[in-house]
């Protein structure tokens, strides 16, 4: 007999996966995203029926297609009977067993430690009396956690206690040779550290992961130090998800000449540049913000996005925009103001021209101290900035800096985070606040190469 399907649906851009099962006839989902159309697909091309959607835990990093997958399916939604949610669920508790099909057994199993209610569920294969493996969420992730802070300071320290216990319970519960089969941990904010493994099993991190080598003091005093900030998005997340999101608007937005781009910049809209940051740098409508797609589009975005503020989008065709939207709805960004297709000389109106600035390395970051004072601006997180930083750097952290450009010090500015990204993202607000500036598209690995003394925090 064929062994059960599992096929990872992945979403690299938040760090998150979702899972397909089935045994050729009938299917479960694991946390799936808002795009439901990548599920259905899925069940189409595989020929299976959805009979279960499941969600680990209500979460802060995504807003969850399981509602409306359900609805679209007529599968049972599987949901903690704990949870406060406003819509009817199949609820399930700790052992609550469910059968899929005619081999697919999924116990619930509680693993507190990401949310109070988060649950993990094993997946046994009665055909051939397998224990496949669990489907661990927030909980038990590659080489790490999931995060027990996103609920606030007041929780957090209960939280990551029972985190420990729950990796426990699961490694105690299943064989090693059982899978593991997290959603977060491939990049998401969600999780405590990051992991470059791409699977794994109960053995290899009963033998490698810190919660399950470390006693409970040392992973609470490690895992605690080693948290930074999240994005702040995040907080919306939640009570999206409690009230049980619809399925989204994919549909093209309104289409936006120059003149009410124009328009839109100046009554204090975003209107954000999709194309990368070298382009951006180039050639640019002036005003507008550069969150590149190549990048992690969707976390910066609504990290840094005043929450609620009208959003335009500018591709250079009509299918960046739409990956943008795809993008957007899965952090509750449903959607957009307006939209435009084309080149900088196509956004900018009558009267202005197109903008740009210039980039620049390290190495000539270095030289040019050598012959007059410039503004070095760290965008990075404080953790990183705190690690190794460019001596005489100001550190005001890009999620932070839309609200604090008034605080970076007059004069030329040359803006530098860990590889160009961010500082793209800093260049363009500060572009558009009118300031002279240079980008610094490099790797920060190189700065200390290049003659440019970094300070370290004291051994």
């Amino acid at each position: 007999m064929s062994a059960l399907s599992i096929v990872p649906i992945e979403t690299p851009t938040l760090g998150d996966r979702s899972y397909l099962v089935h045994d050729g006839e009938v299917a479960f989902v694991v946390d799936p995203q808002r795009d439901i159309d990548r599920v259905l697909a899925l069940l189409d091309e595989h020929g299976v029926r959805l009979t279960h959607v499941l969600e680990t835990h209500i979460h802060n990093d995504y807003v969850t297609g399981g509602f409306a997958l359900a609805a679209a399916t007529s599968a049972a939604y599987v949901v903690n009977g704990a949870d406060e949610v406003s819509f009817d669920r199949t609820p399930v508790d700790d052992g609550d067993v469910l059968e899929v099909g005619t081999r697919m057994r999924v116990t619930a199993l509680a693993t507190p430690g990401h949310t109070f209610t988060h649950l993990s569920y094993a997946l046994r294969d009665t055909a051939n009396g397998t224990d496949v493996g669990v489907f661990s969420g927030g909980s038990l992730l590659f080489g790490a956690t999931g995060r027990p802070d996103l609920l606030g300071p007041d929780h957090t320290d209960a939280l990551v206690r029972h985190q420990h216990a729950s990796a426990h319970r699961l490694a105690d519960l299943l064989p090693d040779s059982a899978e593991v089969f997290p959603t977060h941990g491939f990049g998401s904010f969600c999780s405590a550290t990051q992991s470059d493994a791409t699977s794994s099993t109960i053995g290899q991190e009963r033998d490698t992961n810190p919660v399950l080598t470390q006693d409970e003091e040392a992973y609470v005093r490690e895992l605690l130090a080693g948290l930074g900030a999240w994005p702040a998005y995040y907080a919306h997340m939640a009570p999206a998800n409690a009230a049980g999101p619809s399925a989204p608007d994919l549909s093209t937005p309104a289409l936006a000449d120059a003149v009410e781009l124009r328009r839109r910049i100046e009554a204090g809209e975003w209107v954000v540049d999709l194309r990368n940051r070298t382009a951006f740098a180039a050639g640019h409508a002036p005003g507008t913000l550069n969150f590149g797609l190549d990048g992690g589009f969707a976390t910066y975005v609504g990290w840094l996005i005043p929450w609620g503020t009208p959003l335009t989008l500018l591709g250079e065709t009509a299918e960046h925009v739409a990956e943008a939207q795809r993008e957007l709805v899965r952090i509750g960004i449903d959607r957009p103001a307006a939209h435009a297709t084309g080149t900088p000389a196509d956004w900018t109106a009558p009267g202005h021209d197109v903008a740009s600035f210039a980039t620049a390395t390290f190495a000539d970051l270095a030289q040019v101290r050598h012959h007059r004072p410039v503004v070095v601006l760290d965008v990075r997180r404080t953790e990183e900035h705190e690690e190794a930083a460019i001596q005489g750097a100001v550190n005001i952290p890009l999620h932070e800096l839309w609200s604090r450009v008034d605080e970076v010090p007059s004069g030329e500015v040359w803006v530098h985070c860990a590889g160009g990204y961010r500082a793209s993202v800093a260049a363009s607000m500060l572009d558009a606040h009118g300031r002279s500036l240079v980008a610094i598209d490099d790797t920060f690995d190189n700065a200390e190469t290049v003659g440019l003394h970094l300070v370290r925090p004291a051994a």
